[in-house]
């Protein structure tokens, strides 16, 4: 027959009652001595009967050491779980203010974009319409100096397009007369010597002959034309002339159309 099971409610009768703590009190002294052993366990056990009497186990050398360890855990235990609370407690407070503000930005949006207007007074009105004033000010300032900046960084640009502009002029300028230079030798030499000439029959000309010997006029009618021979001219004439032109064309031949 199995033992039966026994209910657990307080004992009545005084002489069971100590009898059951005597047996229970030794077993469970055993328990504590078998688990610090088995398990390498630090174990206190502190018992105190119906009439105050003390019966105690410790593993360790000393029970108030491991009185001291569990205080300490106790407490860090205690500690952090006041400060977790004081954190959420914290927290929600701060989230409480942050929506509080993001409420009182939203309104204040609202009414400077002419919404919800109703529930301001006189003065919240004055003052709304003062700050609407003092931010157009700055607004404007902000854009005529932006303006300010942008015409003066133009103005730096298009000088100093002007002056590349006349830097490659100059350039061009000098690369012309360069080329002017090798391209007329004959007018250099001229301008250094001054009078003289490299062509060697100018030179010979006397100097005190007349004009009229370099040019001969011409013995022809004057109302001869370019391309058109006169009816009734003489043979004669057109002969004279034709020698007249001759001498005239000889005398330059030499130093001008060679």
């Amino acid at each position: 027959m199995g033992r039966r099971r026994v209910e657990l409610k307080r004992i009545e009768n005084k002489i069971n009652r100590q009898v059951t703590f005597a047996k229970r009190r030794n077993g469970l002294l055993k328990k504590a001595y078998e688990l610090s052993v088995l398990c390498d366990a630090e174990v206190a056990l502190i018992i105190f009967s119906a009439r105050g009497k003390l019966y105690q186990f410790c593993s360790s050398a000393s029970m108030s050491k491991t009185l001291e360890r569990y205080q300490r855990c106790s407490y860090n235990a205690q500690l952090e779980t006041r400060q977790s609370i004081t954190e959420t407690q914290s927290s929600y407070q701060e989230y409480l203010r942050l929506k509080g503000r993001v409420e009182d930005l939203q309104q204040t949006q609202r009414n400077l974009l002419g919404e919800d207007l109703g529930s301001l007074n006189m003065k919240e009105l004055e003052q709304l319409e003062r700050q609407l004033e003092g931010s157009l000010k700055h607004i404007r300032s902000t854009k005529t100096q932006f303006l300010l900046d942008q015409f003066a960084d133009l103005q730096r640009r298009e000088q100093s397009l002007v002056e590349a502009n006349e830097s490659l002029k100059r350039k061009l300028e000098q690369s012309q007369s360069q080329q002017t230079c090798a391209h007329f030798p004959f007018q250099l030499t001229w301008d250094v010597a001054g009078a003289q000439t490299s062509l060697p029959a100018y030179s010979q000309i006397p100097a005190s002959q007349p004009e009229a010997n370099f040019f001969h006029p011409l013995d022809c009618n004057s109302t001869l034309q370019i391309g058109y021979n006169p009816v009734g001219s003489s043979e004669e004439q057109m002969n004279a002339s034709a020698s007249s032109n001759q001498n005239v064309s000889g005398f330059f031949s030499g130093w001008m159309f060679n």
